[in-house]
């Protein structure tokens, strides 16, 4: 997916993807990550989600990784924060407190940036990509993580033919054979929320969970 397309939703507003409060889903099974205090977490395609806000409440510190400069202004704008600026060969980097956005392709991340991180969590990322990125995302970016780390996933399955992505519909199968390979995935839930999704009931999809799956990096 070229990078135009998220610069273009960003400057015309059309961020149906973005929520006016932090995920429930986030509230709910982010203690069973059970991370220590001032543990890093790592936040790929983080736009100006108001999760980041609730993990730093948390108690931990927060990396996420946004390729608009957009998002990145508007979320420390709607937060009254002036972040410390400093550029990197990963982008620009943007500091308030326990959060740091780095404006910048996710893909151009190495070891480096991310051995720190103790955690990732990932709402809007994995489901944002089409397939051919979806693999090159966990088999890539995923493995720079460092072992042991622990992951919340949420992702969205509906009737692929009955809409067309993003959001994409990611089945519980294609999450196995991702991660598979390297993390140990176990599903904490599944819910129909399509009553609660009129756009996607307004593109005629018949069928909507969303679903939350606990990571662990072997």
């Amino acid at each position: 997916m070229d990078p135009d397309f998220w610069h273009q939703r960003w400057r015309e507003g059309r961020i149906g993807f973005h929520q006016d409060t932090p995920t429930p889903l986030l509230l709910e099974h982010w203690p069973a990550l059970a991370l220590a205090p001032g543990s890093q977490v790592f936040v790929p395609l983080a736009g100006k989600s108001l999760d980041l806000v609730w993990l730093a409440a948390q108690g931990h510190r927060v990396l996420g990784v946004e390729l608009s400069p957009l998002a990145v202004a508007q979320f420390f704008d709607e937060h009254g924060l002036t972040p410390q600026v400093h550029d990197s060969r990963y982008g620009r980097h943007y500091r308030a407190g326990d959060i740091e956005l780095i404006c910048g392709d996710v893909f151009g991340l190495d070891v480096d940036a991310l051995v720190d991180c103790a955690a990732v969590y990932d709402r809007a990322a994995l489901i944002a990509l089409p397939p051919p990125l979806r693999r090159r995302y966990v088999r890539e970016l995923h493995a720079l993580l460092p072992v042991g780390c622990r992951g919340l996933l949420i992702t969205l399955e509906y009737p692929p033919h009955e809409k067309q992505g993003p959001p994409f519909a990611v089945p519980e199968a294609e999450v196995r054979e991702l991660y598979g390979h390297d993390w140990d995935v176990t599903t904490l839930e599944r819910r129909d929320i399509l009553v609660q999704q009129p756009g996607f009931v307004a593109e005629g999809v018949s069928a909507l969970e969303t679903v939350v799956y606990r990571l662990s990096r072997r």
